[in-house]
């Protein structure tokens, strides 16, 4: 394969998503969290799907700094321990967890990532229904990771993954992520044109 639309930065930013991604690995088995064990593998494609994707659309540097950050965020979110919970339970303000943020972060940036795979034939007068279509992508982006949150709670004999209450906060944040990077997208490229 070769690699097209390659610059420094990001190589750079694909070293330092390999090596977090390669020591959480290493902690994760250590400690013996299957889950996360798990969530490494689908890192590792995502890397490799990207990296794929990259050199067919280009995605800027900024969209693969935020990519890398959210898996950042989502390997830190299971190892690190605040009181007597994992990051991902604690309570950044009063109405807002680790959680919520990650999967608005998260998925805002997968949004984002759509955007520059199908813009190029997506007619440029439907800014309307280009918008609603990424929000929905974005949505669809965040149901398959809660299906895989889901799978983990079927296979596993114990995970960090909440209930029915948690799911549902976690689609909301993962529809908030998609409006707000749809939002960007509007306030940035009037029309599409760029």
């Amino acid at each position: 394969m070769k690699f097209k639309n390659i610059t420094s930065l990001k190589i750079i930013i694909a070293i330092f998503t390999i090596i977090y991604t390669f020591i959480f690995a290493l902690l994760y088995l250590q400690k013996k969290n299957y889950e996360f064990t798990v969530y490494v593998g689908v890192m590792i494609f995502f890397i490799i799907l990207i990296t794929y994707l990259n050199s067919k659309f280009n995605f800027t540097e900024g969209t693969l700094i935020g990519m890398s950050i959210w898996g950042l965020l989502h390997m830190s979110g299971g190892y690190f321990i605040i009181g007597n919970n994992v990051l991902y339970g604690y309570w950044i303000f009063p109405f807002l967890r680790y959680d919520q943020f990650v999967h608005a972060f998260g998925f805002g940036f997968a949004t984002l990532l759509v955007y520059y795979i199908i813009k190029p034939s997506f007619n440029k007068k439907d800014i309307l229904k280009f918008s609603i279509l990424l929000v929905l992508i974005g949505m669809g982006l965040g149901s398959l990771n809660e299906i895989l949150e889901f799978i983990m709670v079927l296979c596993l004999p114990q995970t960090g993954v909440g209930g029915y209450e948690n799911t549902m906060w976690d689609i909301v944040f993962n529809t908030i992520g998609a409006i707000i990077s749809v939002i960007y997208i509007n306030l940035k490229n009037k029309n599409f044109k760029k």
